[in-house]
């Protein structure tokens, strides 16, 4: 039996706005949920669901209606490091700050 799991509010309010950007997307195409649902392989009930922004779908669902809208792309940049500061400021760093060239020994200069 999966433990329940009771996401913070900004989880929920960003679900919460996730879904109605779908729904949004949604409609602005002019494609009724059955249609929708049927492109992401789930029912109209899981659709409803994650339009409302509901916790318990799991990413993999949100991503295939993303889908079926073409707007999976947006999906694979959200943690990309181009729009992550705090990650570069923290790889940045941990970068050295002298680079030294190692010396090979056994190679003469006369040949």
């Amino acid at each position: 039996m999966p433990t329940p799991h009771n996401p913070p509010a900004a989880v929920r309010r960003a679900l919460r706005k996730l879904g109605a950007d779908i729904r949004d997307a949604r409609r602005r195409r002019r494609l009724p949920m059955a249609i929708v649902a049927e492109r992401a392989f789930t029912s109209r009930s899981t659709l409803q669901k994650i339009e409302a922004g509901d916790t318990s779908v799991s990413v993999g669902i949100y991503a295939s209606v993303l889908q079926a809208l073409g707007l999976l792309d947006g999906l694979s940049q959200i943690a990309d490091i181009g729009n992550d500061p705090v990650g570069q400021a923290l790889a940045s760093a941990e970068l050295p700050k002298h680079v030294h060239l190692k010396r090979t020994s056994g190679a003469s200069r006369d040949e």
